[in-house]
């Protein structure tokens, strides 16, 4: 057993509403981190005489340490807390990412992005718990909701950087951004902000396995986090495999590549405002309708290929198609996240974990099976995806009332 020993700084009253703030803003970080550069993925290979698969593969990696650190890192948050684990991996992120501008191997690219898939977890996780340590009932519930929402900015702002530092700059200069980006929070962190938690856990082993055993057996927590996998995936599918379409098939440049994901990032936060403003109607039924919806779209857009294949086309479907993965990331995001208020570290850390675990292996899988080579194979993507999500739910509904007593037992 071990326990927390070491001074803290507690967060002072008075800076709660800008720390708040700055909380807010690093939601998106995952986001910037990821799409910052989806722009220079084609000049990324070039440049580095790589195949589009392994510049791919960054995106992965990022992924698969970003999710597999959560796993872990809740326990920690809740042991030793949330504020000095989030300013140094803030600085480290920064480091790291120095490194991959000044850099051309890809390996040692890859190891950096192990690092910033483990830096980001900590804070993401830190920042989220930050919010259930300070608040409660429905301003908590309120918060909740808005965090795909705002993470949604990411998605957007980021890949409109990126397509005009990677005109302006060349790729290198995405990642020059991110350590800025970091260095600036990171000062901001260490003046505004402070430790949260006030009841510390003990870090020990045993217990801590018994409450992942408890959560990851409560049915509709586990199938949810399946539900926000599959949802973020259809993003991310785009994201691995939109800008050789853009660039490659259509011949367009890195911009159009920027500003198509741009208004794809809209759509993400569309789907998140529309689930925030349905968010007290019937659960089950707003979300398969959302699905059938999405099914009828993809379909429509693999019909349409017969007719017309152009950017326009190609975004006005995936638009739609990711208005609802938007949806049922915030729906399933709030209902994750409040099903363990006392374990708000843990239960964070599991959720975002295990989605991006998902995520990560999926949408390489995805890619491998199904090219970047045009809008049928992404259609064919989507519909992949949409299928899975259908089965989800049919599985959801069945299951729904059989984790009541392991629920309250965990709780």
């Amino acid at each position: 057993m071990i326990t927390s020993t070491s001074k803290t700084t507690t967060i002072k009253e008075h800076h709660q509403g800008i720390a708040t703030l700055v909380a807010f803003a690093l939601i998106p970080l995952s986001g910037f981190a990821t799409d910052i550069y989806i722009p220079s993925l084609p000049t990324m290979a070039g440049e580095m005489h790589v195949g589009s698969i392994q510049v791919q593969l960054t995106l992965s990696i990022f992924l698969i340490s970003y999710g597999v650190s959560q796993l872990f890192i809740g326990s920690i948050l809740d042991s030793f807390g949330r504020y000095k684990v989030s300013l140094a991996s803030l600085i480290i992120f920064a480091v790291a990412s120095v490194v991959i501008a000044i850099t051309h191997n890809i390996y040692l690219i890859y190891l950096m992005r192990v690092i910033h898939g483990v830096t980001v977890g900590a804070i993401i996780v830190a920042k989220r718990a930050y919010f259930v340590d300070l608040f409660a009932g429905e301003k908590l519930k309120h918060y909740l909701s808005l965090f795909s929402i705002i993470w949604s900015t990411g998605p957007i702002v980021a890949p409109f950087i990126g397509g005009y530092l990677q005109a302006a700059f060349g790729w290198e200069s995405n990642f020059y951004f991110l350590a800025g980006f970091a260095l600036v929070f990171a000062i901001l962190e260490f003046i505004f902000s402070g430790e949260t938690l006030v009841h510390f856990s003990d870090f020990h082993l045993q217990k801590i396995v018994k409450i992942y055993t408890g959560m990851i057996k409560t049915t509709s927590f586990t199938l949810g986090i399946v539900m926000l996998g599959l949802a973020y995936c259809m993003v991310m599918t785009y994201n691995m495999t939109g800008p050789f379409i853009i660039e490659h098939h259509l011949h367009l440049s890195p911009i159009i590549a920027g500003y198509s994901s741009l208004v794809l990032g809209f759509a993400w936060m569309v789907g998140g405002f529309i689930g925030k403003a349905t968010i007290n109607r019937p659960f089950f039924r707003r979300l398969v309708i959302n699905v059938v919806l999405q099914f009828l779209f993809v379909i429509l857009m693999i019909i349409s290929l017969n007719f017309i294949n152009n950017l326009y086309s190609l975004i006005f479907f995936a638009f739609i198609i990711h208005v609802g993965a938007g949806y049922t990331f915030n729906n399933y995001f709030t209902f994750c996240l409040s099903k363990f208020p006392k374990n708000a570290g843990i239960a964070g850390g599991l959720t975002g974990g295990i989605t991006y675990v998902i995520v990560s292996f999926l949408s390489y899988g995805i890619v491998n099976v199904v090219p970047a080579k045009d809008e049928r194979n992404l259609s064919f993507s989507y519909l992949m995806l949409i299928l899975l999500s259908a089965l989800v739910m049919f599985f959801i509904f069945k299951m729904k009332n059989k984790d009541k007593i392991l629920l309250a037992e965990t709780a």
